[in-house]
């Protein structure tokens, strides 16, 4: 019996897309890195995101760009590490936000699956990278993948919120066209840029009031400690 990629409803929409040339030759590639070069996620990982968060479960979706490069901290979820990894600066910023914006307490490690399984899609752009070598993977069809990932949630009628961190996320901006969703944006929390408008930004409390206006339970961003 054929191991099953999804165990959720993104089966039977993204199945079809990994059928397609482009994703074929990317299967080729990522074959051939992870044989010959030290790469994160691991390959059981790459999917994370999707197997927390099924299509209907979805209520916000945060986009990253590509894993994060260095050894022990990506897991397959966007901005989120491993519990016994140090936060990255970013996403220390995004829990500085988080306890001016809710009064969320800064937790002791960083790790979001506790936000995924309530329904918060942590997408990454690009799902796979080469270690030490940040957006490696960028322009292998991973950009198309993840396009198409975009589009169905768009689709989807009952409401969510795209939070969009960044010029990257932003840039999908324009394939979000369903009225019934939410668009938060602000510049990335990454140290370079978190002054610049991202600090202040609350998209927190701001998503979880539109999620309560559609009739939809909020999310409890407070994360747990775990030592």
């Amino acid at each position: 019996m054929a191991v099953r990629i999804f165990t959720n409803d993104w089966e039977q929409y993204l199945l079809p897309e990994m059928e397609k040339p482009y994703y074929k030759e990317l299967r080729q590639f990522l074959i051939n890195e992870y044989r010959t070069r030290q790469i994160f996620p691991d390959m059981y990982s790459i999917f994370n995101a999707l197997h927390y968060t099924s299509l209907a479960d979805t209520k916000v979706v945060i986009f990253g760009q590509d894993p994060y490069h260095e050894p022990g901290q990506a897991h397959g979820l966007s901005f989120s590490v491993l519990p016994n990894v140090p936060p990255p600066p970013s996403l220390q910023n995004i829990f500085k936000e988080l306890e001016t914006d809710l009064g969320c307490s800064v937790p002791d490690n960083g790790c979001l699956e506790p936000w995924a399984r309530q329904g918060v899609l942590l997408l990454n752009t690009v799902l796979t990278v080469q270690a030490h070598n940040a957006n490696s993977h960028q322009g292998k069809g991973w950009e198309i993948f993840t396009d198409r990932i975009i589009s169905i949630l768009n689709e989807r009628e009952k409401p969510m919120v795209f939070i969009l961190w960044g010029a990257p996320a932003r840039r999908k901006k324009a394939m979000i066209t369903n009225k019934a969703h939410l668009i938060i944006e602000s510049p990335h929390p990454s140290p370079l840029s978190a002054y610049r408008g991202f600090f202040g930004s609350r998209p927190f409390s701001r998503a979880n009031e539109f999620l309560k206006s559609t009739g939809q339970e909020p999310i409890n961003w407070q994360l747990p400690n775990i030592h």
